[in-house]
């Protein structure tokens, strides 16, 4: 059995026991997580498609771990102008185990 979630504006297919990294959610490491917006459950026999999302699924999750990315470079340079600009950035995310899905 399989889901598509949403979460952090993006979608994300999960089954049982995937552990998938999602943008930063509030929670400390051990504790369950929940996801509501359900946009697809399927398995073998049928597949159930919500309109936007199906009522009563949920998709249940422990947080593993909150952490950071790899730093990401950004480097602008306009050529015989002596500009140039570099910035780093770190992209925040919580890595979850998924649990159960409920549908």
């Amino acid at each position: 059995m399989y889901a598509v979630i949403r979460t952090g504006g993006k979608q994300e297919t999960v089954s049982k026991g995937d552990v998938v990294k999602v943008e930063k959610l509030s929670g400390d490491v051990g504790s369950k997580i929940e996801f509501n917006d359900v946009l697809m459950i399927g398995s073998d026999k049928e597949i159930k498609v919500g309109r936007p999302t199906i009522a009563n699924a949920m998709v249940i999750g422990e947080i593993l771990e909150q952490d950071k990315s790899k730093k990401v470079i950004a480097f602008k340079m306009k050529r015989r102008k002596g500009f140039h600009k570099k910035i780093g950035h770190r992209q925040r995310f919580t890595s979850v185990r998924i649990k159960e899905i409920k549908a």
